[in-house]
């Protein structure tokens, strides 16, 4: 079986078109599921997903009891999926359908992880893609891991990496690093990123930087050693001007006047001390989190429909060598 897994938040309006879109893309003679999972949507996502569920048993329902976040939605639909291969997409429509054939036949080809690749970004600003390109290059230098350049949420992982996956309890998610960590053998398919069908952006700005920041905490120790590094500069830097202040003290006649280098100095260890606990503060925020132990999500509700079992000659979704 083939599962494919849809975090849902406010996505009524696409979802009739993702299900069509979906059923053409993946073909009837073969065993799959759609795994959807409702991340406290306000809208009438669940019923109408309950609607479509009533008419396609393959489709099968989870739905958090609030608004988890994206991550521990996909992390939802990745523990309830049965597939022998798991193909996470957005239901924004975004990222095609159309492609998941593609990464199943890489999969059958060997790989354990297919990530789609974004050669183009159409409906994005400048702004942003300039911002997501920065924090991959920075993330690529510091997380000691090789995670793949413009490659989102959208790929196919093996059964064997969702178990893998399903070992890695952290509270602070960041599945496609995650996904790169776990090793395997693992290849990029290119594709074109479309607008959004319908509806806006449920990653605005804010919750891009959250991201962003849960990555590169996660994934690397480097800003805790640059603020260990920084702490030493500023010491190099006092003592240099504790011993120019003393030698115009004692050995010069004029003594330094002071107000202006001593306010620049004062202003500057209070700023790199903010800082530094700004930064050491997110680490400890994320070791508080981590030993309350508490789930990721919580299922509210769930909609099972019956597996459906081909025989072995005639399902082309079989484990991959």
């Amino acid at each position: 079986m083939l599962s494919v897994v849809v975090p849902v938040f406010n996505e009524e309006d696409t979802l009739r078109e993702l299900h069509g879109r979906l059923s053409a893309a993946l073909p009837p003679v073969e065993a799959w599921e759609v795994v959807l999972v409702d991340d406290g949507s306000i809208d009438g996502s669940w019923e109408l997903m309950r609607e479509l569920a009533a008419v396609d048993v393959r489709l099968r329902l989870v739905r958090l009891s609030r608004n988890f976040g994206h991550q521990a939605a996909i992390t939802a639909g990745l523990e309830a999926s049965r597939g022998e291969a798991v193909v996470v997409i957005d239901a924004d429509l975004q990222d095609p359908p159309e492609l998941i054939p593609e990464l199943v036949s890489r999969w059958r080809d060997g790989y354990d992880v297919v990530y789609a690749v974004r050669s183009e970004r159409a409906g994005e600003n400048r702004i942003r893609l300039m911002s997501i390109s920065f924090f991959y290059k920075v993330l690529r230098r510091i997380a000691g891991n090789d995670i793949p350049a413009n490659a989102g949420d959208f790929r196919l992982v093996s059964r064997r990496v969702v178990d893998a996956l399903g070992t890695m309890p952290e509270r602070a998610r960041f599945l496609r690093g995650m996904t790169s960590w776990v090793g395997f053998r693992q290849t990029g398919v290119e594709y074109r990123r479309d607008p959004r069908y319908a509806g806006s952006s449920k990653y605005p700005p804010r919750k891009l930087l959250r991201l962003a920041l849960d990555g590169i905490v996660s994934f690397s120790t480097v800003p805790i050693k640059l603020v260990a590094w920084l702490g030493f500069a500023i010491v190099a830097f006092c003592l240099v001007v504790l011993g120019w202040t003393l030698y115009t003290r004692f050995f010069t006649h004029s003594a330094p006047q002071g107000w202006t280098s001593l306010l620049v100095v004062v202003l500057l260890l209070g700023g790199v001390q903010l800082l530094s606990l700004g930064i050491i503060g997110q680490y400890v925020a994320r070791i508080f989190d981590e030993v309350k132990e508490r789930p990721l999500y919580l299922v509210a509700e769930q909609v099972e429909t019956p597996r459906v079992e081909l025989p072995a000659d005639e399902s082309a979704f079989h484990a991959a060598p």
